[in-house]
């Protein structure tokens, strides 16, 4: 399998790099400090169609592959993991599902601003009882006439608290679990519809994260995705892609944190020369180069196993779950590396190893990710 780059490919990353260095990277530490979204950053993502890569230009979109979305994914996520988020979940989640399931007149009305970052959209399957099993949801939509009445709580909704659209798994018939869940897109401003605090959180603190609360929210049929009783199977097929855009965010950290190691240790001398010269030091730069290469590896392959429409699931949990995992360790060998300095705000260390934790919880927990492998693998 060959993952060489494309010219267009080097452009794409090449030209992510520079927008990452020149516009998010100034500012960083504060907006992480003060939890400030990246707005003005998120408008020009759009602009430069990086909030709809995989959408076709038929939609307003970039026509681009997920080799494409991966690359410009880790260049975002190696200066700001919270800007990246923002884009994965418009990607990733939100707009596949309008590209996989929406009919055309659901797609010229929010796809085609979802693509440009006129829009920016929101995907909600969790809630405060249910996590990793999806299925336990105690919220609902009532059929009423030619509407849906929906009541009950979301929540670690990313994106929530300003998203103009939000794709929202719930269910529509009672008593048989999964089966009965459906996909309603809900619009900034429906009445009945409100949302959370921003949650206060340990890493990416530049993405906002909220509860949604639905208090007899009336939506029109028209705004269910599909057909009554397909929303699991569209959000478990949606995920799938949803973790090799994560498993870029972790990397994209994974290889900040190389980047800041060697560097570092090039920089700080002790006993009389620079810590890079030390055996214990070569050890965690040369684990951590190793891990993130192999975890690349494993994110292109499930990138391009999807641009060639074959099965993918099992390798997007195993890039996952490995890219999140090393994502964790170099973040930390990255602390270790800078001794104090590492666990000052002002370096921009610390920052690296708050961030990583998430990917292995958002999208499917690492655990998760092994049951879907081991699955795979056992025919199950």
């Amino acid at each position: 399998m060959d993952f060489k780059l494309t010219e267009e490919q080097e452009l794409i990353k090449k030209t992510a790099r520079e927008f990452a260095i020149e516009h998010l990277e100034p500012g960083v530490i504060e907006r992480d400090d003060k939890s400030e979204t990246p707005k003005e950053q998120v408008k020009m993502m759009g602009e430069l169609g990086f909030l709809g890569m995989m959408v076709p230009e038929k939609w307003n979109g970039a026509g681009m592959d997920a080799l494409s979305y991966v690359v410009a994914m880790e260049e975002i996520c190696r200066i700001d993991a919270s800007a990246g988020v923002i884009m994965s979940v418009n990607n990733s989640l939100v707009c596949q599902i309008f590209l996989d399931w929406a009919n055309d007149a659901q797609k010229q009305k929010y796809l085609t601003k979802l693509a440009t970052g006129e829009f920016i959209g929101a995907f909600s399957l969790s809630e405060p009882q249910s996590g990793s099993d999806a299925s336990n949801m105690a919220t609902f939509a009532q059929k009423d006439g030619n509407s849906y009445v929906l009541n009950g709580t979301k929540n670690w909704v990313t994106n929530g608290l300003t998203c103009d659209v939000v794709m929202v798994m719930i269910p529509t018939e009672k008593n048989v679990g999964y089966k009965g869940i459906s996909c309603f897109i809900i619009e900034d401003g429906m009445a009945g519809f409100s949302r959370g605090r921003k949650e206060d959180k340990l890493g990416i603190r530049g993405s906002e994260t909220c509860e949604l609360y639905f208090d007899n929210c009336r939506v029109p049929a028209e705004n269910m995705v599909s057909e009554p009783g397909q929303g699991f199977r569209i959000a478990m097929k949606t995920l799938n892609g949803g973790r090799i855009g994560i498993a870029s965010q972790a990397l994209g950290i994974a290889q900040a944190a190389l980047d800041k190691s060697v560097e570092y240790s090039k920089e700080r001398k002790q006993f009389g020369k620079p810590i890079s010269a030390f055996g214990a030091i070569q050890s965690k730069i040369a684990q951590m180069a190793t891990n993130i290469e192999a975890a690349r590896l494993l994110i292109l392959k499930a990138a391009k196993l999807k641009d060639e429409h074959k099965p993918f699931a099992k390798e997007a949990a195993m890039a996952k779950q490995f890219a999140s995992q090393t994502a964790v360790d170099a973040a930390r060998e990255c602390v270790q590396i800078h001794g104090g300095y590492g666990y000052m705000q002002e370096y921009g260390v610390e920052r690296l190893m708050r961030d990583a934790k998430i990917t292995q919880i958002y999208e499917g927990t690492s655990e998760i990710q092994e049951v879907v492998i081991a699955r795979a693998i056992l025919g199950e």
